[in-house]
């Protein structure tokens, strides 16, 4: 089996389902390069619980968790297949590292999820389960979970931590368009996450330019970080370009321990 990949994917705003920009095509050639896969565990920004939970359902469906957008976005749906014995062993790697975990056979597949992977799997033949965000978890604890998840790469998961580069959604709404300080700040974590600036990123708060205004709140962050966590030092950083979407969503995400494929943003990487 080889190792599975970690990737971090910006999902931005819902309308990615039915936009694909510049990410979705890239993404799409990532899922062609990818074999022995089986399964994808998703941390997303849009599932955050008290204590971890894992979703063990056998089905999980599609959940439209927004409002206000187009009639055909409510339409889509992806009908992937749960993993429920893997996310028995999930929950026992989680646990086995301290955090209080909890499974969940009934929750579904959030927007986080089920968005990017319908460009990165169109085919929906990978099942899918999902693994929440403890509401109360800081950097260095988004790090320390995907660490704790990094065995099931071994096992053939794919483990993507769905989130945004940039996430001000108080700009996006009032639409203030500055993309330069939203650029600068996508800049400064491709260069820490290409040098594997472990403690720069966790530390991003304080280091990175324009930190606060990229991410008023973490929780869209921190998904980079569950990422960053389940790769190693022996896992090639690849930064996954994705363009800037309504002046102010960086849509750049990354890889680690990809394989070389021919794709949009090639010479955009270590």
């Amino acid at each position: 089996m080889t190792l599975a990949p970690s990737l971090f994917i910006s999902h931005g705003s819902p309308m990615f389902a039915l936009e694909p920009g510049l990410l979705g095509p890239n993404l799409t050639a990532i899922g062609q390069s990818l074999h022995d896969i089986r399964a994808v565990l998703v941390v997303s920004p849009h599932w955050q619980t008290r204590g971890v939970r894992v979703g063990s359902s056998a089905a999980p469906e599609t959940i439209h968790d927004f409002g206000g957008f187009p009639a055909p976005l409510y339409q889509l749906q992806y009908p992937a297949t749960g993993a429920p014995e893997l996310a028995r062993d999930a929950a026992a790697l989680l646990a086995e590292a301290g955090f209080e975990v909890t499974l969940d056979d009934h929750r579904g597949l959030d927007h986080g999820a089920w968005v990017p992977l319908r460009y990165l799997f169109a085919q929906v033949d990978v099942p899918v389960f999902q693994v929440s965000l403890p509401h109360d978890i800081d950097a260095a604890g988004a790090l320390r979970l995907g660490q704790a998840l990094a065995p099931l790469r071994e096992r053939g998961v794919l483990l993507v931590g769905s989130g945004s580069l940039t996430h001000n959604l108080y700009e996006f709404r009032q639409h203030i368009r500055d993309p330069e300080y939203a650029q600068e700040f996508a800049d400064w974590v491709s260069d820490a996450v290409v040098a594997r600036d472990v403690d720069g990123l966790v530390d991003y708060r304080r280091r990175a330019p324009h930190a606060e205004r990229a991410h008023p709140t973490e929780e869209h962050y921190l998904p980079l970080l569950v990422a960053l966590g389940a790769s190693s030092d022996a896992d090639a950083a690849r930064r996954i370009d994705g363009g800037m979407t309504y002046g102010v969503l960086s849509m750049d995400s990354f890889g680690f321990g990809l394989q070389d494929v021919d794709r949009h943003d090639r010479g955009a990487h270590a």
